[in-house]
């Protein structure tokens, strides 16, 4: 699949933003544009200049405990965690242990941790860091869960984001939905392009696309 190239520049250097154009169904919409950060999640390169960007919202303002990874952003979470405890003028995390963790999702989309993962959450600051935001369900869901859990949610990150704030919090991200002027995400029944018989492309979730 082709991928249209846009680029927003962020605080150090230039991350691409790869998008491709189409009719996709993810598990709660569906979408007009694929944005496929596989590059950004994976890369070594990509996730590290992701992670300064995100971590320089948090390093001064913010205690962290625990970085909370959602859609395989594992590897940003590990860089943001190096960043957000270097030393530097008031970081305040700096010389802290800071945990790297990743959900477990139940059938029913609940997220939950195991006995031997759960202390990373309890009575933690916790970071919510995920690939995207576009519904917000599954940031909900996580914030759902750390509370659960007896954690406080201290703020969510991603790399995109339709949306301003969620759950409470707001959405810092490298690109905003004004990166793209036409996104657009919509319930299943009222897809405008299954309406005007537009067949689906493609089929969309964390790990990826898969062409129909």
């Amino acid at each position: 699949m082709a991928f249209q190239l846009f680029t927003y520049p962020t605080r150090e250097t230039t991350l691409p933003l790869r998008v491709a154009h189409g009719h996709f169904a993810t598990s709660h919409s569906h979408i007009n544009y694929y944005i496929d950060l596989t590059m950004t999640k994976h890369r070594l390169s990509e996730a590290r200049e992701a992670a300064i960007e995100l971590g320089s919202k948090f390093k001064t303002s913010t205690i962290v405990d625990t970085i909370l990874c959602l859609d395989g952003t594992e590897v940003i979470g590990a860089c943001m965690a190096s960043e957000l405890t270097k030393n530097g003028l008031h970081n305040m995390n700096q010389h802290k242990t800071i945990y790297v963790v990743t959900p477990e999702h139940t059938t029913g989309s609940q997220l939950i941790f195991r006995d031997n993962t759960a202390p990373m959450i309890v009575g933690k600051h916790v970071l919510i860091l995920a690939a995207s935001v576009t519904t917000g369900y599954t940031v909900q869901a996580a914030v759902e869960a750390i509370r659960y859990y007896r954690g406080t949610p201290v703020g969510v990150c991603s790399i995109f984001t339709m949306l301003d704030n969620c759950a409470g919090f707001p959405v810092v991200s490298i690109f905003p939905s004004n990166v793209i002027d036409d996104y657009r995400s919509t319930p299943s029944h009222e897809c405008p392009m299954c309406k005007a018989g537009q067949k689906l492309d493609a089929l969309v979730n964390t790990y990826g696309i898969s062409s129909l």
